[in-house]
């Protein structure tokens, strides 16, 4: 299987393997389609090798039912790879119990979320994490983008985190590991075309 050589090896004193095994913060952002099913194709590769995984939506829907969902709930659940929790901000935290009278606002609901994953990360919980449109609460004040980048700085052990999203802070670009800007060139809406089963869901 192919590897890649770098193309700069630095003099930091660490062996291959260990610089090979460094925690990853992984950035999807940009305009174009497919940000999320990146980061749901690494969550495949994650539970393939045996990995927990762990799903934190904070901007889409509880009413959206789309597809990886579904078949990482049943990979999850299958006993033959990693464990994988799925959490909705837009249902309500799975571990938040609250009446309809007290229902947080969204920009709650993120700092409940992000107060989640900053438990897990200490606690070492997940070995992936997806932290799905995570960027619109950064970009939009909710959640301080100085405290994130340096809660993930300092985790412990080799837990991985992916964050998607538009407008990725720059402070968050800076401090990932691993930066994709999703570029779009053409796209079926342009033509007044819209989203449909099996493509977008």
């Amino acid at each position: 299987m192919p590897q890649g050589q770098p193309s700069v090896v630095p003099d930091d004193g660490l062996t291959t393997r260990q610089r090979r095994n460094r925690p990853l913060t992984i950035v999807h952002t940009g305009v174009g389609k497919g940000k999320s099913t990146a980061a749901f194709g690494l969550a495949l590769r994650a539970w393939n090798q045996g990995w927990p995984v762990g799903v934190f939506q904070f901007v889409k829907s509880a009413k959206w039912r789309v597809g990886e969902e579904r078949a990482l709930r049943v990979l999850g659940a299958s006993g033959e790879g990693g464990t994988v929790a799925w959490h909705k901000m837009g249902e309500g935290w799975s571990w938040v119990q609250r009446t309809a009278a007290q229902e947080a606002t969204s920009e709650e609901a993120a700092l409940e979320g992000w107060a989640q994953v900053k438990r897990d990360l200490a606690a070492e919980t997940y070995r992936l994490y997806v932290l799905d449109e995570f960027a619109y609460p950064l970009h939009w004040g909710w959640v301080d983008t100085a405290e994130v980048v340096a809660v993930l700085r300092d985790r412990p052990g080799t837990q991985h985190v992916v964050i998607t999203g538009r407008n990725a802070p720059p402070a968050l670009i800076d401090a990932a590991d691993l930066v994709t800007d999703m570029s779009k060139v053409k796209h079926p809406m342009d033509t007044g075309q819209k989203g449909q089963k099996g493509i977008e869901w």
